[in-house]
């Protein structure tokens, strides 16, 4: 059985996914991670080299792959932009959108600096605002569950996800 994280970059994914994966004692699947290891370069200079579309392709391999993973799987933020992609995330019983305030997001995004983000490093307040308000929608109807970040610690996260999924139970 798994839990699948999903939501716009800065939500949580990463951070949240690790730590549910070590209270649960399971494994964590980072999109980013895997499909760097796919891929064999990051994932920035993939989107320079081959662009968003080539790359939403992978997205969908990985997240076709990880179904069949059990642990906590952390998805990129545009998991959602395809529509093949929202087929089987409504088709999974678990399902979690980790949402968060846009200014919220911004501020954790550009404190990051481990992760160099395609769709955020050139693009100025109201260009992320562009990309992030049309995938709200999207987040909301692939996910069972929606859970604020926004101001809340990441173990009172995982915890609020505890009490509601009993997957591992």
């Amino acid at each position: 059985m798994n839990i699948i994280l999903i939501g716009f970059m800065g939500a949580g994914k990463t951070t949240i996914g690790r730590l549910l994966a070590e209270k649960l004692h399971t494994e964590q699947h980072d999109f980013d991670k895997i499909i760097v290891e796919q891929i064999g370069m990051s994932i920035a200079d993939y989107f320079a080299s081959y662009g968003s579309e080539s790359f939403r392709e992978i997205e969908t391999k990985v997240l076709e792959q990880s179904l069949t993973l059990d642990g906590i799987i952390s998805t990129g933020g545009g998991i959602v932009m395809k529509k093949e992609n929202q087929h089987f995330l409504q088709g999974h019983p678990n399902v979690i959108y980790l949402k968060a305030d846009l200014d919220e997001l911004v501020h954790r995004v550009v404190l990051d600096k481990r992760n160099v983000r395609p769709l955020a490093s050139s693009k100025s307040i109201d260009e992320i605002r562009e990309v992030y308000l049309p995938r709200i929608s999207l987040y909301e109807k692939s996910a069972n569950l929606v859970i604020d970040t926004t101001t809340k610690k990441p173990e009172d996260i995982v915890q609020e996800i505890l009490d509601k999924v009993e997957v591992f139970q």
